[in-house]
């Protein structure tokens, strides 16, 4: 069975995306970043600003799903510019400061959806109660 995780604090509760799909033992979910008043994608700032964002938002909808951080199995990472990744590797060390860390892989695309977004993060994780 499949369900679904909103958060009003990362898409406004009327718009028809699910946060995270809960599958089972698996989360599935998908972040850009979002201006936490207008709830839409935001290309406010740069790589660290938005990437500090998509990491902290992606760790509140964790959360909702009943996973966190120290779950994240795998996580594809879509950057508009190769010159971003040493900043973001910069915030992903402050949120994934020790072993083990998840299966990572970083793509460089032209374009994301969402004006100036220069990063978009892609996540599987396990729910806390199965995994441990």
């Amino acid at each position: 069975m499949i369900e679904t995780v909103k958060s009003n604090i990362v898409n406004h509760p009327d718009t028809p995306i699910s946060n995270a799909v809960l599958a089972g033992v698996m989360v599935f979910t998908v972040q850009v970043p979002r201006d936490p008043h207008t709830f839409g994608p935001s290309g406010d700032g740069d790589i660290r600003h938005q990437a500090d964002r998509v990491f902290s938002q992606l760790a509140h909808v964790l959360e909702c799903a009943g996973s966190d951080l120290r779950h994240v199995a795998q996580m594809t990472i879509y950057l508009v510019n190769q010159d971003d990744a040493a900043g973001m590797n910069e915030v992903y060390k402050h949120y994934f400061p020790t072993a083990p860390y998840p299966n990572r892989a970083t793509v460089v695309v032209k374009q994301l959806l969402g004006p100036n977004c220069l990063i978009e993060i892609v996540v599987q994780a396990m729910r806390k109660q199965v995994a441990a």
